[in-house]
């Protein structure tokens, strides 16, 4: 089945594993200057690529995890999501998507840890695919809404857009109360929100440009 997977979606899952290949290899520590560091109220340094954010991080974050179960999970929804993705957009708009949903996370989460970096916080690097899969599995809701879907645990099956709506509330709930830390919640969130603004871009909708515009044509591959 690997070999048949669409040339993007097979290239990100190799490429992420990998990048964990190599930190097992030659520790997290290496990789610190690739990890999303805050924003401290001092700025940055582009000439001390240390514990401090530099504009790559935005990218080069979402190819670090930070245990075997982090890529794991991430890597199964990439395999799940990503493929009928690609074979529905093309290599080249999937691609966009998927790296822009990655960006867009990772400015959201710029916000959040510099707001906590200003309240006394410390600072912590953020890592993982999560803010681009969760872009994938709101675009998956999206253009098949109707597609059963089923949950790991518990195995239930719903509709993708019931799947999508619980996913970006439970987010949403877990984000603003604290109740699972450790996690970057508002990336998630920040993934959703840049690849729903994408589509609408594409699509022509509010707040991109008016009912008048023909919609482009995505072609569905069942």
């Amino acid at each position: 089945m690997f070999p048949r997977l669409p040339t993007v979606t097979k290239a990100l899952l190799i490429a992420n594993g990998l990048m964990f290949l190599l930190q097992w290899l030659l520790g997290d520590g290496t990789f610190e200057p690739l990890m999303l560091w805050p924003v401290s109220d001092a700025g940055f340094d582009p000439f001390s690529p240390g514990q401090n954010f530099q504009v790559w991080q935005l990218l080069t974050y979402g190819f670090l995890h930070g245990s075997f179960s982090h890529l794991f999970f991430n890597m199964f929804a990439l395999f799940m999501f990503g493929a009928p993705l690609e074979q529905t957009w093309g290599e080249k708009r999937f691609l966009t998507y998927y790296l822009v949903c990655i960006v867009g996370a990772g400015l959201c989460q710029l916000a959040v840890g510099w707001w906590q970096v200003s309240q006394g916080n410390p600072g912590y690097p953020v890592l993982g695919a999560s803010g681009g899969v969760f872009g994938l599995l709101l675009a998956y809701g999206m253009l098949f809404p109707r597609q059963q879907v089923m949950l790991l645990f518990p195995p239930i099956p719903m509709k993708a857009r019931t799947f999508v709506i619980l996913y970006g509330v439970a987010e949403l709930m877990l984000g603003v109360t604290g109740w699972q830390p450790g996690v970057a919640h508002f990336a998630h969130l920040g993934g959703m929100l840049f690849g729903w603004l994408l589509i609408r871009y594409w699509r022509g909708q509010p707040p991109f440009g008016g009912r008048g515009r023909k919609p482009p044509h995505l072609r569905r591959v069942k």
